[in-house]
């Protein structure tokens, strides 16, 4: 079975969500409104953060914004992110495995591969927020988010 990480299922969850927000996102904002622990929303940030899908911002009144637009950003740059190079075998990409002079089939998942990240290279962070356009935009009147250049909410503030 082919199956899409949990971190990077929560990855394309907290993008789109981030992509909502008029300013900053905390953390633990972001935590409270996608219901994934916060341990692990700040784990996914921080490397989305290395890999250029989001922009930090340190201090008092820091948080994260999105590097680009969600309709620049496409699962398969999510997945790359969290999981690394997409493949679905050991053999892809003229990739051998110890396996390839017996199995005969060297090369030929890459037809699998290239059409699987074809796929997810078409849909993008935008496309995947459609169904959920019915979600409030989060702006400065939003108690989780901390606009840019505004006080930042306290932990409290945020979760109640």
């Amino acid at each position: 079975m082919l199956r899409l990480s949990k971190l990077a299922d929560y990855a394309t969850v907290l993008l789109v969500h981030l992509g909502r927000h008029d300013g900053l996102a905390t953390a633990a904002a972001l935590a409270v409104e996608t219901g994934v622990p916060e341990p692990t929303v700040a784990k996914l940030l921080k490397g989305l953060a290395s890999s250029g899908l989001v922009l930090s911002h340190r201090g008092a009144r820091g948080g994260y914004r999105l590097a680009g637009e969600l309709e620049k950003v496409t699962v398969a740059a999510v997945i790359a992110a969290v999981d690394g190079p997409i493949a679905i075998t050991a053999c892809c990409d003229g990739r051998e495995c110890e396996h390839s002079s017996l199995c005969g089939l060297s090369g030929q998942w890459d037809v699998v591969n290239d059409a699987i990240l074809s796929t997810l290279n078409s849909i993008t962070l935008a496309d995947m927020g459609r169904h959920a356009e019915r979600l409030p935009r989060r702006g400065p009147a939003s108690a989780p988010v901390a606009p840019v250049g505004a006080e930042s909410p306290s932990v409290t503030e945020a979760v109640s």
